[in-house]
């Protein structure tokens, strides 16, 4: 049972069953009068005395008034969810939910002595993450990848040209377009010399490119498609809806896209490349980079993800999952705030429902506690840890980023208690590090990718690290 003592207050912690400890907390009488003259320091602002001023009516004064017990009320409220927060603090206990506070001693008067049992991150053990295998899209550049790259250039500067062919998806067709529905003609479905790319979609309706695909410069189409799902909820009439559209469409001409040559003088001119090599060595180059960073994240999200899939839903409390939604709703109105906009809003540009939403965020906090439970486990497993000097250097990064020093931010992580959070967190990130040097990573097409596929050149990783 580890003792703590600051001041004249004492505290212990004590293992009960159900994942739970007993924080017990012993404030000495001296102690806890300070807090009882604070509490009727604030009472004296709302309590008129003839002969006294807001505010500075004496104690003794008030006690006379008022009485001592309402003032001990008033300084259990504000005093013992400061003691328990220090006592967590000192004990270092990994607390994930609220604490349930008994007073069992010095309600009326001397000193306090106070329970806390509170719900602590349980500790399980892990198994199957010797072993793994994920699956990543490849990431090796082909010479048709940068020939796709090259034509997507050269479709900048493609021109139109009438041919003497049927239609064919990726051509464009003048047509003169008209939709009714119950003879009335639908708006925005009417129109004269539309240009209009086949096998786009643009329309919602896909017979309009099934007609045209084959189609010729003079043919007159007539045809009848579903009526389009408008995708709201207002009270249409089905029966009404449940009635096809019926089209005309004639087509005036068929155009297709031609392409410039890709000569070393059209790049020159197009491009700030000299020639058509330099220019595919440069799309190889960054295509090649940007697979590698997409890899790498999939990688570590694939991973994250099998070994979150480690952990049965039994073993996650269903305080970690409240706790971690909280703190995702949160996050999220302080963003929409910073934005102006209000969570109605939010949810009726995103299309959901308060209910729905909420599913979505337990389902991602339950995937997240999952995950740092099996992280925890697998680094006391694999004896993994984080030193002192790892966490002073993760701390002069972070000051580096407010512009503070790194010695006036670790004193203030360490009055707060926030200290064991960064390891914490340290010790997961570097778990994870340690399970990506072990896990098996291949393509969708079962071919395996070396981890060394997986790495940046040393002066693109420096220039990475830079950024």
């Amino acid at each position: 049972m580890p003792v703590a003592t600051l001041h004249d207050v004492r505290s212990t912690v004590e293992p009960l069953e159900g994942n739970k400890v007993k924080v017990v907390v012993e404030v000495e009488e001296a102690e806890f009068d300070k807090e009882l003259d604070a509490a009727f320091r604030r009472l004296a602002k709302d309590v008129r005395l003839p002969g006294f001023r807001p505010g500075k009516a004496p104690r003794k004064v008030l006690e006379a008034r008022i009485g001592q017990g309402y003032a001990r009320e008033e300084a259990f409220r504000h005093s013992l969810p400061d003691y328990y927060s220090k006592a967590v603090i000192e004990h270092e206990v990994d607390v994930i939910a609220p604490p349930e506070i008994d007073i069992t001693e010095g309600m009326d008067s001397g000193g306090v002595t106070f329970d806390a049992v509170v719900e602590i991150r349980p500790s399980i053990e892990v198994k199957g993450y010797e072993g793994l295998e994920v699956e990543i899209p490849r990431i090796d550049v082909t010479e048709e990848d940068v020939d796709e790259a090259v034509d997507r250039l050269r479709g900048q500067f493609s021109e139109l040209e009438t041919v003497e062919r049927p239609a064919a998806e990726g051509d464009r067709v003048s047509i003169d377009i008209a939709a009714t529905h119950h003879g009335d003609p639908v708006p925005g479905m009417t129109a004269d010399d539309y240009s209009y790319e086949v096998g786009s979609g643009a329309t919602g309706i896909p017979e309009i490119d099934e007609q045209l695909v084959g189609a010729s410069a003079g043919d007159e189409l007539d045809f009848t498609a579903e009526y389009p799902d408008t995708g709201t909820d207002e009270d249409d009439d089905d029966t009404d809806e449940e009635e096809p559209l019926h089209f005309t469409i004639k087509v005036n001409a068929v155009q297709e896209s031609v392409l410039p040559e890709a000569t070393d003088e059209w790049v020159a001119e197009k491009s700030e490349f000299a020639t058509l090599a330099d220019l595919r060595d440069d799309y190889r180059a960054r295509m090649q980079q940007s697979r590698i960073y997409q890899g790498q994240a999939a990688r570590r999200n694939k991973i994250a993800e099998a070994i979150s899939g480690l952990v049965d839903d039994e073993s996650v409390p269903e305080a970690m999952v409240s706790g971690e939604v909280e703190n995702r709703i949160q996050d999220i109105g302080m963003r929409l705030q910073a934005q102006g906009l209000t969570f109605e809003q939010y949810l009726e540009y995103s299309g959901q429902d308060p209910q729905s939403m909420t599913a979505e965020l337990t389902e991602a906090a339950r995937s997240s506690a999952k995950l740092d439970l099996a992280l925890r486990a697998i680094a006391i497993q694999e004896a993994i840890t984080v030193s002192d000097d790892e966490i002073d250097t993760e701390l002069e990064k972070a000051a580096t980023q407010f512009d503070r020093s790194a010695d006036e931010l670790k004193a203030e992580f360490i009055e707060h208690g926030h200290l064991p959070q960064v390891r914490a967190d340290l010790l997961k990130s570097k778990t994870l590090d340690w399970l990506i040097t072990k896990t098996k990573v291949i393509d969708e097409d079962g071919q395996l990718i070396p981890a060394d596929a997986l790495e940046l050149p040393e002066d693109e990783s420096d220039d990475q690290e830079e950024e």
